[in-house]
C-alpha cells in the first residue's frame, strides 16, 4: 500500500538513497534538507518523480518544519550533525542540530496528526560498552560523546511522546555506515589524504580501533524491514554487520584498492578523538530475528566506498 513518508536528511548519504527506494516502489515522498551537508547532485533521480516534494528547510524553524508535515503518514528522521569528532570544539551542535531538531520534528508529527517515526540513532549511546557484542538492552555506561549524549536524549524524546500521544517507533542503532555517496568519515578522510599524497597517511589513533560498519542498501532494507514488522510501541534494534576491524585492515583495503602503500603516521594515543570509542560491535540478532541480514562484507563496503569516490571526486571538493 503507497505511504507518503517524510524524510529529513533527504540529501544525504543514506537518505537520499533511501527516498530513490520508496519513490522505486511507488510511495509518495517529501524530502526536507536545509544542504548544509547534503547533496543536490543526490536527488536528480528523485527530481524527475511527480510524487517527491523537496523542502528545503531548517528543522530548527519550527513553523517551517510543521508547515511542510503536512499530508504526511510516516517520519524517517535522518537529518543530524554527524561529525562525531568535533563535539567538544563546537558544544551546541549536536543539542541543536540532533536534541532541538529532534524535538522540532515530534511536535510537527504531533501538529499534523503523524504517529509514526523512525529514528537514526547511533551505537555510540552505549558508551565504552562493557557486553561486547552489545545488545539492544545492554546498561547504558557514562557517555563518552556529546553526540552519543545528544542522540540518546533523542531517543527518549521519541519513547515519551509514544506513551503520551500515542505514537510509534522505530529506533535504529547504527554502526557507521558505508556505501555508494558516502561523504564523510575514515574512508572519505583517507582518501582525501592519499588523492592529495599518496605516500603519506596520517591516522587518528594506533590504528587498533575496532570497529563494525555496515553497507547502506543493507542498512535501508533493515530500516523498512523493521518499520513494516515490528509492532511495539517502541522498537529498538541495532544495526550493524557479525564481526568488525580493526582501522589498520581498513586501511589496507584501502590502500590496495587505490594501488598505494603509504607510510603510516599514527597520532593521538589508543584512540582517535575525545569521545573515540576503541571497540564498537553491536550484537543484531533482534532485527535478524525478523528475517534481515546484511549482504555485504566491511571489506566489500569499504571497496565499493572508494569505487565510489574515485568515480564521484567532486564530492571531495563539496566537503572543503
Amino acid at each position: 500500500m503507497s505511504k507518503h513518508y517524510i524524510i529529513t536528511g533527504c540529501a544525504g548519504f543514506i537518505g537520499s538513497q533511501l527516498v530513490d527506494r520508496l519513490l522505486a516502489t511507488g510511495h509518495r515522498v517529501t524530502g526536507i534538507d536545509n544542504f548544509s551537508t547534503g547533496q543536490r547532485r543526490f536527488l536528480e533521480g528523485a527530481l524527475s518523480f511527480p510524487n517527491f516534494h523537496l523542502c528545503e528547510i531548517d528543522l530548527l524553524d519550527a513553523a517551517a518544519t510543521q508547515a511542510a508535515f503536512k499530508g504526511g503518514d510516516c517520519v524517517v528522521h535522518l537529518a543530524a550533525n554527524a561529525d562525531v569528532r568535533f563535539g567538544p570544539s563546537h558544544p551546541g551542535r549536536d543539542l541543536h542540530q540532533n536534541t532541538i531538531a529532534t524535538f522540532n520534528v515530534l511536535e510537527a508529527m504531533r501538529a499534523q496528526k503523524i504517529q509514526r517515526i523512525a529514528f537514526s540513532s547511533t551505537g555510540s549511546v552505549y558508551g565504552e560498552a562493557q557486553i561486547i557484542p552489545t545488545p539492544e538492552d545492554a546498561p547504558f555506561p557514562v557517555q563518552t560523546s556529546l553526540y552519543g549524549a545528544s542522540k540518546l536524549a533523542c531517543e527518549g524524546m521519541i519513547a515519551a511522546y509514544c506513551e503520551a500521544y500515542g505514537f510509534q517507533s522505530w529506533i535504529y542503532r547504527f554502526v557507521s555506515i558505508l556505501g555508494e555517496r558516502y561523504t564523510h568519515g575514515h574512508v572519505f578522510d583517507f582518501y582525501r589524504q592519499l588523492k592529495t599524497d599518496p605516500t603519506n597517511l596520517r591516522i587518528l589513533g594506533d590504528g587498533r580501533q575496532r570497529k563494525s560498519y555496515l553497507y547502506v542498501q543493507d542498512c535501508i532494507d533493515a530500516i523498512l524491514l523493521g518499520m513494516n514488522k515490528a509492532t511495539e510501541k517502541v522498537n529498538i534494534f541495532n544495526l550493524g554487520v557479525d564481526d568488525y576491524c580493526e582501522v589498520n585492515d581498513s586501511i589496507d583495503w584501502i590502500c590496495n584498492t587505490l594501488g598505494v602503500q603509504p607510510t603510516r603516521h599514527y597520532t593521538g594515543g589508543s584512540r582517535g578523538w575525545v569521545g573515540d570509542n576503541p571497540f564498537i560491535y553491536l550484537d543484531t540478532q533482534r532485527i535478524r530475528a525478523l528475517g534481515w541480514s546484511p549482504s555485504i562484507s566491511i571489506s566489500l563496503g569499504v571497496i565499493r566506498t572508494v569505487e565510489f569516490l574515485r568515480a564521484n571526486e567532486w564530492v571531495l571538493e563539496s566537503r572543503l
